[in-house]
């Protein structure tokens, strides 16, 4: 499931960037100011973020910039054809890629065709030592040792994995796990985070009190 961010402010245009990026297994918010756009990525993991630099409170690259201080999340930035010191800035600040206005809907949706599988080949495996995780062919192990996960497990472990050293709310995982976990008892969370620390023994699982879970990473 690949969740995408579309920050642009231009109601029609993000309809239409949403109409034309629509795939199966992509779900989409959409937000059309820099706060909302902030507020969205603290409730939630995305897979992808497309971002307008020119927002009623601000500018895009604010967002880019403060987001590039804990996460290496994929960013497409959308900006005007005769603005190319907002190209080169957004490169800079780590903006995966970019796109002119005006601009194809196919060209955008190729481009992001190609953020979403260079993401995903890239965070396919993962080593974690003593673990090595491949979600691709969801193999575990842990010193070579293969661990038997649950699809619930599977999805709980790569968000936190994926997010090392970014703490996780409940409400996030909640709705991330168990897609959209509206009618889901807040109690499986922690049963499942218990099940998947005695699984992968001496994993840095920590808990948050107050507010969720992080995969620890050594300062």
């Amino acid at each position: 499931m690949d969740d995408i961010l579309i920050v642009e402010d231009d109601q029609a245009l993000s309809q239409g960037i949403r109409l034309g990026l629509e795939g199966e297994g992509r779900r989409f918010v959409q937000a059309s100011t820099l706060a909302h756009g902030e507020r969205a990525l603290e409730e939630r993991v995305f897979s992808l973020v497309v971002l307008d630099l020119n927002l009623p409170d601000g500018s895009g690259l604010e967002l880019l910039r403060r987001l590039r201080t804990h996460s290496a999340l994929p960013v497409l930035i959308l900006t005007a054809n005769d603005l190319e010191l907002d190209q080169v800035t957004g490169l800079e600040l780590g903006a995966d890629d970019y796109v002119t206005k005006p601009f194809s809907l196919a060209v955008l949706r190729a481009r992001v065709n190609n953020l979403l599988r260079r993401a995903h080949s890239h965070s396919a495996v993962l080593e974690l030592p003593p673990f090595t995780f491949d979600f691709q062919k969801m193999a575990y192990t842990r010193n070579g040792v293969p661990l038997e996960l649950s699809r619930t497990e599977q999805r709980l472990l790569r968000l936190l994995a994926e997010h090392r050293g970014q703490t996780l709310s409940r409400a996030r995982l909640l709705e991330q796990v168990w897609d959209g976990g509206e009618f889901v008892d807040e109690n499986a969370l922690s049963v499942a985070v218990k099940r998947l620390r005695s699984k992968l023994t001496d994993a840095p699982i920590r808990t948050i009190y107050g507010v969720g879970y992080v995969w620890a990473v050594e300062p």
